[in-house]
């Protein structure tokens, strides 16, 4: 039957695990950029910041906006539209003065008639604009038109194409004749001068594009694999017009050849390798992390946050991703697991943010690094103060590291890229928000913070102070092994506040009945005036009330359980006993004198065990030598061990020897005998 449950946790603990993976996979690609952006900023006669950059296709080296605009008003200066001369015009006009210099003008000399019909001629076949086009063409600058006579277009000067007025001019000067004007005049002449040219639109539009057409875009050629420029080089004009000539290129290219669904397989590849490491660390050397849920929605947030920030920063806003402060991460989860699962997990966090950046190795150096001295300078958080040195340390790691790769890539000290250095200014204010980001943390996943622990661990606490007043006796012996719990934890390596302050509350239940428990009494013992299966009760009702006190104070749960693991499920063996010598044919039902427990599942927890029931029993010793000391903190810890309570907590053997030297030389310390003062003789 259990190996049926173990399996069938096991089955429902591994679906867990592949829903949270996947659900996570697919934020994380959701939100990666998969446009070919050109990412890279880059100024003519500034130097190159990023790394060694090659060309990652075949593409044109174009023009600048400048030149290539320039060529084209250059073009659209000598460009000459198409105007089709209308024939039946001129035949029109020229039969209309004929008529009238028969019915009107019929004293009309020979010689102008025939010079009136001449300039007609002359005027029609050169053509005349309507005042709309005359317009157009002088506001859009030509200078040249054709004029198309059936299949055949001749291009003229703009100067020796009429409008009415200039025709009518022409006409009536007589210029190159013996004719005056006056006479020219006396004839109604703009009669005869109307405008003969239309607008080809076909052709003229189909002329100026093959024209434009012939204005190239590009000055060369950049093949694939081509050094472009690397880091510390001056941009010059011509490499500048190469990088413009890539970005143009950078998106189209993407578009043209389908990289998108390229780039969102590999995306999701990259992404699913990375987590499915991740997981094998936590299988492998994390496995208790595994099995609580908290653990895991806290350790896979920072993945989460931080690539959904990066990839927003990256697509959507032109900032620095460097503002952002990834060594969070170690921090944070130095605070609330440990130093191992603390960088690993920022490393994975800050490769996935990687491959939404162009020049990704630059990132991962600054941010691994800025991870480790993170780990290394925040041993614990007890004071702020440590949070603004941990910041500080990081902050300077950035300028220095940094520093020394630009040093590396550059010639001159011009070509330092100073916003950088105040990118990691802005990320190290930002970490120490994490300050107040801690108790958001606390309440969402139930973690428990030593800068908690240490305002708990305050014995001007209202439980605390209640504890000291109601029960003087039980608030010294809280104090007595709270001391020697840390001691014992400073040796083993365990989490020192922790076991301090679950310490001083383990035994807060004792409040309620202070009178029933020996530390409190004055020489009365209610216990003579009940029953041993009554007292037993009393006794172990304080597991219980105190957990009742816990609650309603809102003690943060890796407190709460100080106080219902530390007798574990042992025996109230005074009670037991007492009760068996005296009923010693009766079958003693052990659940009248058992503690509801549970056992230790924590290092902590253990030492704490082990140094409650030392401490208790350390004040019935009639003698304090060595001996007697070591010989009871020996007598008592084997006892525990040989009943099983620290069968479910990792603790070693070689760990609790250690406890019990540190517990032997405490005691020998606190009961030491003091020398009597000589009299002075009178």
């Amino acid at each position: 039957m259990k190996q049926n449950l173990y399996n069938s946790y096991k089955e429902s603990s591994l679906v867990f695990h592949l829903a949270l993976f996947s659900v996570l996979i697919a934020v994380i690609v959701y939100f990666l950029p998969r446009d070919k952006k050109f990412d890279f900023q880059f100024e003519e006669n500034k130097p190159w910041t990023y790394g060694l950059l090659q060309a990652p296709f075949d593409f044109p080296i174009y023009k600048s906006d400048e030149a290539f605009a320039k060529e084209r008003d250059s073009v659209l200066a000598n460009y000459a539209p198409y105007y089709d001369i209308d024939k039946s015009v001129s035949m029109r006009m020229i039969n209309q003065f004929e008529e009238d210099v028969k019915s009107k003008y019929s004293h009309t000399p020979v010689h102008i008639r025939e010079y009136i019909v001449k300039r007609l001629t002359e005027i029609y076949q050169m053509g005349v604009l309507s005042v709309h086009d005359a317009q157009a063409i002088e506001e859009d600058n030509i200078q040249f038109i054709h004029t198309v006579v059936g299949n055949t277009a001749k291009q003229n000067a703009i100067t020796n194409i009429f409008t009415a007025k200039r025709a009518y001019q022409y006409l009536s000067e007589g210029n190159g004749s013996d004719i005056a004007s006056t006479e020219l005049r006396k004839y109604d002449l703009n009669t005869y001068i109307t405008s003969n040219l239309t607008y080809n639109r076909s052709r003229s539009d189909a002329d100026k594009e093959e024209a434009l057409s012939a204005v190239s875009y590009a000055v060369g050629f950049v093949v694939s694999g081509q050094r472009i420029i690397d880091r510390g080089e001056i941009i010059t004009p011509q490499t500048y017009a190469i990088l413009h000539s890539l970005e143009k290129e950078w998106s189209n290219t993407g578009e043209k050849t389908g990289g998108k669904n390229f780039t969102l397989f590999g995306q999701l590849i990259f992404v699913c390798l990375v987590f499915f490491l991740l997981y094998a660390y936590l299988r492998i050397f994390r496995h208790e992390l595994l099995v609580q849920k908290r653990c895991l929605y806290l350790i896979f947030s920072f993945p989460l946050i931080f690539s959904i920030l990066t990839s927003l920063m990256v697509s959507k806003v032109f900032l620095v991703v460097y503002v952002l402060p990834f060594a969070m991460t170690a921090l944070i989860l130095k605070v609330f697991l440990d130093s191992y699962t603390a960088f690993l997990v920022h490393f994975i966090t800050v490769l996935l943010c990687s491959i939404t950046l162009k020049n990704p190795y630059d990132f991962i150096l600054l941010q691994s690094i800025a991870g480790l001295i993170a780990i290394y300078s925040f041993k614990e958080l007890s004071q702020r103060s440590q949070l603004f040195r941990a910041a500080a340390f990081i902050t300077l790691g950035y300028g220095i590291v940094y520093l020394a790769w630009e040093f590396m890539h550059i010639s001159h000290y011009s070509q330092i890229t100073w916003y950088m250095y105040v990118a990691f200014v802005i990320s190290g204010i930002c970490l120490l928000f994490m300050y107040p980001l801690l108790l958001i943390l606390e309440k969402t996943f139930g973690f428990t913070s030593n800068v908690t622990l240490i305002e708990l661990s305050n014995i001007n606490n209202k439980l605390l102070s209640d504890l000291s007043e109601k029960a003087p006796g039980t608030f010294q012996h809280s104090l007595q092994v709270a001391n020697l719990a840390a001691a014992a934890a400073v040796r083993i390596k365990a989490k020192v506040q922790l076991v301090r302050t679950g310490a001083m509350y383990h035994d807060i239940g004792k409040m309620l009945n202070p009178a029933f428990f020996t530390e409190n009494q004055t020489g009365f013992n209610p216990h003579t005036q009940i029953g041993y299966k009554q007292s037993a009760q009393i006794i172990i009702s304080h597991i219980t009330d105190g957990m009742k006190l816990a609650e309603q104070h809102n003690l943060p749960r890796a407190v709460r359980d100080f106080i219902c693991t530390h007798h574990g499920t042992g025996l109230t063996k005074y009670f037991y006993i007492s009760y068996k010598n005296e009923h010693p044919d009766e079958e003693v039902d052990l659940a009248d004198f058992r503690y509801p427990g549970p056992n230790p599942t924590t290092k902590e927890q253990a030492i704490m065990m082990m140094a409650d029931a030392v401490e208790a029993s350390s004040r019935s010793l009639d003698e304090y030598t060595e001996d007697k000391i070591q010989s009871l903190v020996t007598k008592i810890i084997d006892g525990q061990m040989q009943e099983g309570y620290f069968s479910t907590c990792p603790i070693t053997f070689q760990e609790i020897n250690e406890v019990k030297q540190v517990f032997t030389e405490k005691l020998k310390i606190i009961y030491h005998t003091r020398i009597s003062y000589p009299e002075l003789k009178k």
